[in-house]
């Protein structure tokens, strides 16, 4: 029976876990044996009694519960104390970041670990259910909105009393992903005026069945700026000037700005300038949730509020799906869950096929090396 460990995620500001007691006896109904480190779940609100009704051992330490397993599943990659302690040939699962936490995944490597990081799962149907970017990002996207209502000074909906009426608050969405449209939706849901902006034509009509007004120049090049596959065409000097032009004198009128533009394997592009937040009414706020990866936004600083000299309130929060941990750890062990079962044979003994189009696509460390494409 192959064992799966589950330790206390130890870096900085983590609070999810890769198993929830949910998942914990799903997977041992699959035919895993699963180890958990004491407290594992504690930040996320799940206790250890939790995990033993669920069917789980308990172990006191990361190396206890590491040593004899086959297969670690963690929501950010190990550190070395967890490194140290995998042994020969162990399989490794999780957001392991690998563009960005490349001395993790050579140690990873020099020990002989099997490693996969969720970042790389394809997006195809029959992984839609291990898709820990989009899980993951649609929280992100909601708790972007909670932070921006609770640095902003003011109500989101408009409030009609006795004593007057209070206009609803203004609210621009930069980026129509996954957690741009979720943040559209729960600013809507709030009471504000949301409008959205994105490269691609198609979000337009996500972005307006939200009830958003989409912001764009909607000129001949637009709506020819995506190719066949969906993906955004690079577009002319000319059209990013009008564009730019248009969304600076938005994001002039606004309250709130949230930007969630990222590009997998490089630096967050820039999408506001520090004149744009000079531009900003005092009492602004604006949340950048590609903080991590350099941000969109000038002047931003990782896992800080801060406040310019005119009065605006730039969020930098890193990790917001680590601010909704119960929920967050939830989903992705369910995702977690779903790929632990690509790991097993029809017998149930752990054979992964590595020709497998998911596993394949995922795989970053075999054998003693860096084995992903994207990372030679």
């Amino acid at each position: 029976m192959p064992v799966i460990a589950v330790t206390r995620e130890r870096r900085a500001g983590e609070t999810r876990v890769a198993v929830t007691p949910e998942t914990a006896k799903k997977l041992t109904g699959s035919g895993f044996s699963i180890v958990v480190e004491r407290g594992a779940g504690e930040a996320a609100s799940y206790a250890d009694a939790e995990y033993e009704a669920a069917g789980a051992s308990l172990a006191a330490g990361p190396a206890e519960a590491i040593s004899g397993a086959d297969i670690v599943l963690k929501v950010r990659a190990p550190v070395d104390e967890e490194v140290a302690a995998l042994k020969p040939g162990a399989l490794v699962v999780g957001q392991l970041n690998p563009h960005q936490e490349k001395d993790a995944l050579q140690a990873l490597a020099a020990k002989g670990a099997t490693a996969f990081a969720m970042e790389f799962v394809p997006r195809i149907t029959r992984a839609q259910v291990m898709d820990v970017l989009s899980s993951q990002a649609n929280l992100a996207g909601y708790r972007a909105v909670i932070e921006a209502a609770a640095a902003y000074g003011k109500v989101l909906p408009m409030m009609m009393t006795a004593a007057g009426t209070v206009a609803p608050a203004k609210v621009f969405v930069m980026g129509a992903g996954v957690a741009g449209l979720q943040a559209i939706a729960t600013a809507r849901r709030l009471g504000s005026v949301v409008t959205a902006t994105d490269v691609r034509p198609a979000a337009k009509e996500q972005v307006e069945s939200l009830g958003a007004k989409f912001v764009a120049v909607e000129d001949e090049e637009f709506r020819q700026a995506e190719t066949a596959a969906g993906y955004a065409k690079e577009m002319s000097a000319e059209y990013q000037a009008k564009q730019a032009a248009l969304v600076a004198e938005h994001i002039r009128k606004q309250d709130i700005v949230i930007t969630t533009a990222l590009i997998p394997g490089r630096p967050a592009p820039r999408l506001v300038t520090a004149e744009h937040v000079a531009s900003m009414r005092a009492g602004s706020v604006i949340v950048d949730l590609a903080v991590e990866q350099g941000g969109n936004v000038e002047g931003v600083t990782v896992g800080e509020i801060s406040r310019t000299d005119n009065g605006v309130t730039i969020v930098g929060l890193a990790n917001l799906p680590g601010r909704v941990a119960a929920d967050a750890s939830a989903l992705y062990a369910r995702n977690l869950f779903a790929f632990a079962g690509l790991l097993l044979d029809k017998e149930g003994a752990l054979a992964p096929d590595y020709e497998d189009e998911i596993l394949k696509a995922a795989l970053v460390a075999r054998d003693g090396g860096i084995v992903h494409p994207a990372l030679q």
